[in-house]
């Protein structure tokens, strides 16, 4: 079924945040990007680093590695990882980095505040993969961090005993598009799919029917990690995008929904995420 645009843009005008009607304005409707980096700018913290909720399923103020990679990938998304705001997020990452670049998944203190049941403060998480995938996308030079990060991202990839899961290739596959090295990271995708059972693209502990398809693991056309996938795998999974719209014009997740706020939060955002992947992969609405 085709697309009901203007459905969506009246989803995204009543019920997104302010920040993803600026990001949709951006994306959709030639709409500056000032406003998006001044609504990033309103979840940082005087650390650098980002929190309030900007990973809606983590709801705690205090700075935190989800939110602050939500944070990159939009000032990346503007243009705008040359900005002091990125500047600041990367040396909060820099500082609460493990000596060997490994990221945890979240800092202790978020189980005060709502968050979702999955959530735990893992040392060396995948988000270690996802955060230097966007500075490695922004070509962020010089960074020490990005150094170590790039270390511990080959060491992981490189376990050839590794089973992926789902959100490991899609987290290892945002690393693998941007790394520099397109001789190593297509060796290391080739690799890996040799490796990979789809049946592990369903989260263990997911709720029901929550699986990565290949949209959420290769999003772009012309990526490396489109290999991965046949084209009969990206029509079919458009042809899904295309039918999910529900009748208020929005797209909903697959994952838990929670809570109100967390789950109009997800909303927007999976609806700005389907009208992408529906444009850049040639379809029309």
């Amino acid at each position: 079924m085709p697309v009901d645009r203007a459905a969506a843009e009246t989803f995204i005008w009543s019920a997104a945040r302010l920040l993803d009607r600026h990001r949709y304005a951006m994306l959709f409707a030639d709409g500056p990007v000032d406003p998006v980096v001044a609504a990033v700018s309103a979840y940082r913290n005087p650390d650098g680093g980002f929190g309030h909720a900007l990973e809606p399923d983590l709801r705690c103020p205090q700075s935190q590695p989800a939110a602050t990679l939500s944070a990159l990938e939009t000032l990346h998304e503007a243009g705008r990882l040359d900005s002091e705001l990125a500047s600041g997020a990367r040396d909060w990452i820099a500082r609460i980095a493990a000596t060997d670049g490994g990221i945890p998944s979240a800092l202790p203190g978020f189980e005060r505040y709502p968050h979702s049941p999955w959530w735990s403060a893992d040392p060396g998480s995948m988000l270690t993969f996802a955060l230097a995938g966007v500075l490695h996308a922004g070509e962020v030079a010089g960074d020490e961090w990005l150094a170590r990060a790039t270390a511990w991202c080959w060491r992981e990839i490189d376990d050839a005993h590794r089973q992926p899961t789902g959100y490991w290739l899609k987290f290892a596959c945002m690393f693998l598009d941007a790394v520099p090295d397109e001789g190593r990271a297509r060796a290391a995708l080739a690799s890996t799919r040799s490796r990979i059972d789809p049946e592990a693209f369903a989260p263990a502990g997911g709720a029901e029917g929550e699986r990565l398809r290949p949209l959420d693991i290769s999003p772009g056309p012309g990526t490396r990690s489109r290999e991965l996938f046949s084209d009969a795998d990206i029509e079919a999974h458009l042809d899904e995008v295309e039918n999910g719209q529900h009748a208020d014009g929005g797209w909903m997740f697959d994952w838990l929904a929670w809570s109100p706020e967390q789950t109009s939060a997800w909303r927007g955002v999976v609806t700005i995420r389907a009208l992408v992947w529906l444009r850049d992969n040639g379809r029309s609405f």
